[in-house]
């Protein structure tokens, strides 16, 4: 899991695509920080690389078959109950499968919005 704190009242949970807690993600959630916000990407995949993207293939198999999007919502969910009260504004942003997570999770009370980029090739 990376998590970035910047003492912030606002937390942005940042959701990966299938393949991982990868080198685009860091970046992502490092610039996301450095407009202040406190930052948590949980890495779903549990692995110890992320899959590059000309794997996608076994990327895709390993998410459906391991974490799937019901066990990522879950693990969000326990990220959410975790935090809830240190923040007074809580936004999830996910990515590709991390979009739909992220929809999944809009109805929960304590958050306050979500952003899903979906991509087309």
């Amino acid at each position: 899991m990376l998590n970035i704190q910047k003492k912030s009242d606002t937390v942005i949970i940042v959701i990966h695509e299938i393949y991982g807690l990868n080198q685009h993600m860091q970046g992502y959630c490092e610039l996301l920080s450095k407009q202040g916000f406190d930052v948590i990407c949980p890495d779903l995949l549990e692995r110890e690389a992320p899959y590059d993207y000309s794997q996608e293939d076994a990327a895709y198999r390993h998410f459906m078959e391991n974490v799937g999007f019901t066990g990522a919502l879950y693990k969000i969910k326990d990220i959410l109950s975790d935090i809830k009260d240190e923040y007074q504004k809580i936004f999830i942003l996910g990515f590709s499968a991390g979009a739909t997570v992220a929809w999944l999770c809009s109805e929960e009370e304590c958050v306050d919005g979500i952003v899903g980029y979906w991509f087309a090739y």
